[in-house]
């Protein structure tokens, strides 16, 4: 069996040969008629490359130059905040150059505020003034306006001609200005490229043409031909006035050789390709016709052939491949690939069908390492290019499935999308990514990345369960079962975070009245009683939102909220009174007392601090209590 290399290099190499002279000689035989036209459309092409070259080059210089200033006027800003957060650093010159190093600056100078170097990194600038030279001056109306941020453009600095950008600003309280120096190195390179050396270098794609850029005058100021730059176009043979009088491509003499001549007019100047005309035609055959006609006929029977073959061996081969791995990709992995067109493509099937083995013996791994570590957890994966899921054998029992109806989603992946959408729509509160399923409950993560969906399902029952214990005895009363003083911080302080949803809103502070008298007459167990009797009367008290607490003892707190006005809130916490003298409390189902209390309100519809609103609801409370004893009740 021949290895598919081997096929393809040797009837490729063969056809490659013909197509090679074909073309070569086809070529030659179009060149002289189409070169010239080549010619320009190559200088063409190549002057607006250096066009679009030097916009872009041109936009690059500008924002680096941009983001430097900023660069540079934000290190000044920093700087000046760490001087005056230690003023003593101004006596370190060492410690004023670590700073700089740490900014990544060069230079720093602190100016008094006559405008005099008294602190820096370069002790010798020192009594250096702003009318010390051009490029200090310029930062000289910073002693009339301290609200100035200047940044200067890139110049030579005063004492060493040394290129750099320079800032400066006053400090926040005005006792001394900072200024940075930094060596625009990223601007200078960003500079470089608008260069013509530079260009040219980009664009010497033939080495035996060269290119040229001409000011209006006639001089040479750039070429990749290094001894013409400088000189008059005269000096090389080409005539200016013919450039300039619209002639864009001739022939002429250059430096003594005979050369085709492209030349374009660019912002008032003007560059040039110049190509030796030997090189353009010393290649040309006379004869060429009948030579080109039997080799395109050669080069059509070959191709013929070689199409034939390669349909054969690789075409037909990977399309069979494919029409295996599609029947894979829809879920029928027990689908066998066994192509045996060549070693290649037999070796292909084997490791694709390993590949699908894998596929399927990673569940069972899964599960197997799932089961060893004791952990109910599911793992299912699909795509919406193949119809079966794959799942672990745990799947079935957290999602609580029959085996039947496991088999029926694990061929179609919408009836299981349907599945895990139904599962969703039953969220349990406070959790995250948690679902009520039956009696159980039920972890759902997935991850979908370009329609892949790999998800994780974990059975949490008992996790939840325990927290939701805890939770109970942490934060419920055990007698009453209403919220405690804790679980009433905890609920409160959830609402008040989000004041936009309370709406009208009451803290209404109730005290249950002769609970002592119940405990001495009746018993302490009667007492609970009594307690168990008023909390029933206030758990979801009203028509709208409630929250009910026992803050201890005969100490009990209604919130309600999200009512419409304050009327209604009104009319609500005016049932109360209707029940303060009109209940009673059945006591071991022999005694019947009165079930009696005060109670205190406090309503607002604005944000408030819930803190406060209990104050004045106990406070309120009291009034209330002290009204009934005098009236005798």
């Amino acid at each position: 069996m021949q290895t598919l290399r081997n096929i393809i290099s040797r009837y490729m190499r063969h056809v490659t040969f013909l197509l090679v002279a074909f073309l070569l000689i086809m070529i030659l035989c179009l060149q002289f008629s189409h070169e010239q036209k080549l010619a320009q459309e190559t200088a063409g092409e190549t002057f607006y490359q250096i066009g679009q070259l030097l916009e872009r080059n041109q936009q690059e210089l500008d924002e680096t130059k941009a983001a430097y200033r900023q660069t540079c006027l934000h290190n000044a800003e920093a700087i000046a905040y760490i001087i005056e957060d230690d003023p003593s650093v101004l006596d370190n010159v060492e410690e004023l150059r670590r700073i700089a190093e740490m900014m990544e600056v060069d230079e720093i100078h602190i100016f008094d505020t006559t405008g005099r170097i008294y602190a820096g990194t370069h002790p010798e600038y020192y009594d250096y003034t702003f009318d010390s030279g051009e490029q200090m001056n310029f930062f000289k109306p910073l002693l009339t306006d301290k609200s100035l941020h200047l940044v200067q453009d890139i110049t030579p600095n005063t004492a060493e001609a040394k290129m750099m950008q320079y800032s400066a600003l006053w400090s926040k309280s005005g006792a001394f200005i900072v200024q940075i120096g930094m060596e625009p190195v990223n601007v200078l390179k960003a500079t470089e490229k608008n260069e013509l050396s530079y260009l040219f270098s980009l664009f010497r794609v033939n080495p035996h043409a060269n290119y040229y850029a001409v000011i209006a005058s006639g001089e040479i100021v750039g070429s990749t031909d290094l001894p013409s730059v400088g000189r008059h176009l005269a000096d090389i043979g080409l005539d200016l006035d013919a450039i300039a009088g619209g002639t864009t491509a001739f022939h002429a003499r250059v430096n003594g050789v005979n050369s085709y001549c492209v030349f374009r007019k660019k912002n008032g100047n003007y560059i040039g390709r110049v190509l030796s005309c030997h090189e353009m035609y010393q290649s040309i055959p006379p004869i060429t016709a009948a030579l080109a006609v039997c080799l395109i006929t050669i080069a059509l029977i070959l191709s013929h052939v070689v199409t034939r073959y390669m349909n054969l061996y690789v075409v037909g081969g990977i399309r069979s491949v494919n029409e295996k791995l599609h029947s894979i990709t829809q879920g029928n992995l027990d689908e066998l690939v066994d192509i045996q067109n060549s070693m290649e493509f037999s070796e292909l099937s084997g490791y694709i069908n390993r590949m699908k083995q894998s596929l399927l013996d990673n569940n069972k791994k899964m599960s197997y390492v799932l089961d060893k570590a004791n952990m109910y957890i599911g793992v299912y994966e699909y795509n919406r290019h193949m119809k079966r899921v794959r799942f672990t054998r745990h799947v079935p029992r957290i999602l609580c499935l029959e085996p039947e109806e496991a088999e029926k989603l694990s061929s179609d992946y919408a009836l299981f999308q349907s599945l895990i959408t139904a599962l969703r729509s039953d969220p349990v509160d406070d959790e995250t990514n948690v679902y009520s399923l039956n009696d159980r409950y039920v972890k759902l993560e997935e991850l979908n990345k370009d329609d892949e969906i790999f998800g994780v399902v974990i059975d949490v029952t008992e996790e939840v369960r325990r927290r939701r214990q805890i939770e109970a005895e942490r934060d419920y009363d055990p007698l009453t079962g209403l919220y405690n003083r804790r679980g009433l911080e905890i609920r409160l302080s959830a609402l008040f975070d989000k004041p936009e949803t309370l709406g009208c809103y009451a803290v209404i502070m109730i005290d249950a009245d002769n609970l002592k008298t119940i405990n001495d007459t009746y018993g302490h167990d009667a007492g609970d009683v009594y307690l168990k009797e008023i909390a029933a009367l206030f758990e979801d008290f009203g028509p709208k939102s409630c929250v009910s607490a026992r803050l201890g003892g005969d100490e009990f707190l209604l919130f309600l909220y999200r009512y419409g006005s304050e009327q209604e809130l009104t009319d609500t916490i005016a049932l109360l009174s209707d029940l303060q003298d009109n209940s009673f409390a059945n006591l071991n189902g022999q005694v019947h007392v009165p079930l009696q209390f005060s109670f205190g309100a406090s309503l607002t519809d604005q944000p408030a601090d819930y803190e406060t609103l209990m104050k004045e609801a106990d406070e309120r409370m009291y009034e209330n209590k002290r009204a009934r004893k005098a009236s005798g009740i």
